[in-house]
């Protein structure tokens, strides 16, 4: 969604549905701050976010959990496969992660993140891939690896430099692209050239699938 046409960047369109006015006030404000992102509609509960997913076609829709009519885990089923939709919530509960994430979500952001993390979140929904918040991702992959953990699974088809095991650590640890360039001083850029080749080598489509293999073969994890 980043690709250049004519020269000039392509914008994120993005709908925003939330009950909350002050929230979705916030949320516009921090991403039409950003130079490739724009708002194009707010929805107040679920069944005005599709309606308007439908008439807007926007390419990322942030949804929160908790709406009237129809709630968030709904409008991210119904809208999967048509819209990249981020989850944006209050509440970092299992009986929401799962779902969500089971429904298509293509990411999972408490509303406490902050805001380059919810951008980056917005472009990595646009470009195909997958953002949870920090602490939601390293409690889900706990929980989610840990009976299988002991068997360790397969080894890639084709074997990950120590620079990308390094980088898929990382990865399982929650942290976005910027962070780990500064923690490793290379550029973000470096960074996500390295993600492509770990999903590519481990078969994997998005960062989820890194980190669940790194949780289960036992890749250094940061703290």
């Amino acid at each position: 969604m980043t690709s250049t046409n004519g020269g000039c960047p392509r914008v994120i369109r993005v709908l925003v549905a939330d009950d909350q006015e002050a929230v979705r006030r916030s949320v516009r404000r921090i991403l039409e701050a950003q130079p490739d992102i724009e708002v194009v509609g707010e929805a107040v509960d679920g069944l005005a976010a599709l309606e308007l997913a439908a008439a807007l076609r926007p390419d990322v829709a942030l949804v929160d959990i908790r709406m009237p009519r129809l709630d968030g885990l709904e409008v991210t089923r119904r809208l999967s496969g048509s819209v990249r939709v981020v989850v944006l919530t209050t509440f970092d509960l299992d009986e929401y992660v799962y779902p969500a994430l089971q429904h298509g979500a293509a990411g999972f952001l408490l509303k406490r993140s902050g805001p380059s993390l919810l951008a980056e979140a917005v472009r990595a929904a646009a470009n195909g891939e997958s953002l949870i918040s920090p602490s939601v991702t390293v409690r889900l992959l706990k929980h989610v690896t840990a009976p299988r953990r002991p068997a360790r699974s397969a080894a890639p088809v084709v074997a990950l430099t120590e620079r990308e095991v390094e980088i898929a650590g990382h990865v399982a640890a929650g942290r976005t692209n910027a962070d780990i360039a500064a923690e490793l001083f290379i550029s973000a850029g470096t960074v996500k050239t390295h993600v492509a080749s770990i999903q590519r080598k481990l078969g994997v489509a998005n960062r989820v699938g890194i980190a669940v293999h790194a949780w289960e073969v036992g890749y250094p994890v940061p703290q």
